[in-house]
């Protein structure tokens, strides 16, 4: 939008116009913000390095991140390095913010280069931020020893010159290829063109599969029910206490109920389970029968 563009212009006029720090004044301020919360130190100290924070933030415009977003995400890491630094160190304050500044760009870049998460880890960012670079350097270098590499090759010296596994290079290559595409937009020019989102498969059970598996729980249900009153009233006791109960009992807790031991409880119950069987058996080839 036009009005980026001025708002990026005032910004950049104000931070040149801004006063330049002495490194005593600097120091000063610094141990004002750090002891004594002073907000009018830390305004000028932030104001003085708008300017740095802005010159950094024009070197990632490559990424097709509007400027204004970069010299805000500038400006958020320019105030986290104040918030951090120790005077006591005896570095100057600009040689300690360029780092927080450019962490905070770089994070905001990755974050917005696509919907899929680009990387996280320090190797990741290194390679994102420097895989092309080094690419085009490992390419010249070829060429002028008259080599041609091919991918695998060209991935390989880059995974070794930036210190990354391989796999990393190859998601990262795939990654930079190209931007990211709507589902919702269509295969062709034509008004009446499918979506890409048509075209993808439903992992999904389908409604035959839905109606197949419903009629077969029912069934399945049915035969147990059968097999179940098919026992006499111990043994369905006993089965329902050490099968169908959300806390399933123990053979001697129901041989203490029952007056029994607990190798007679264990007996009834392989008894009940064996009829029930042969029960599920004799239904299921009487289906099967039908179908025959």
């Amino acid at each position: 939008m036009a009005f980026d563009g001025f708002a990026d212009q005032s910004m950049t006029r104000n931070a040149m116009r801004a006063e330049l720090l002495d490194a005593e004044t600097e120091l000063r301020l610094a141990y004002a913000w750090r002891d004594q919360r002073c907000e009018k130190s830390l305004h000028r100290l932030i104001t003085a390095y708008m300017r740095l924070a802005i010159s950094m933030a024009s070197k990632f415009r490559r990424y097709g991140a509007p400027m204004n977003d970069l010299i805000q995400e500038a400006s958020l890491g320019l105030m986290k390095a104040a918030d951090k630094f120790d005077p006591d160190r005896g570095v100057r304050f600009s040689t300690y913010a360029v780092w927080w500044i450019k962490a905070s760009i770089q994070d905001y870049v990755m974050r917005n280069w696509s919907m899929v998460r680009t990387g996280s880890t320090s190797s990741q960012k290194s390679l994102f931020f420097n895989m092309r670079r080094v690419q085009a350097r490992i390419e010249r270098e070829a060429a002028a020893e008259g080599r041609e590499l091919d991918g695998a090759t060209l991935r390989k010296m880059i995974a070794k010159e930036v210190g990354v596994p391989l796999a990393d290079v190859e998601m990262m290559e795939g990654r930079l290829s190209g931007s990211d595409f709507s589902l919702n937009a269509t295969q062709s020019t034509e008004d009446e063109g499918r979506e890409w989102i048509e075209a993808l498969v439903d992992d999904g059970q389908q409604a035959a599969e839905l109606v197949q598996n419903s009629h077969d729980t029912e069934m399945l249900r049915q035969w147990l029910l059968s097999a179940l009153t098919a026992l006499n009233a111990r043994e369905q006791f006993i089965v329902r206490e050490r099968k169908l109960r959300d806390d399933p009992r123990t053979l001697e807790s129901l041989g203490d109920e029952l007056g029994l031991s607990k190798e007679r409880v264990r007996q009834l119950e392989a008894a009940a389970f064996g009829k029930m069987r042969r029960s599920l058996e004799t239904q299921s080839r009487e289906v099967r029968g039908l179908f025959a």
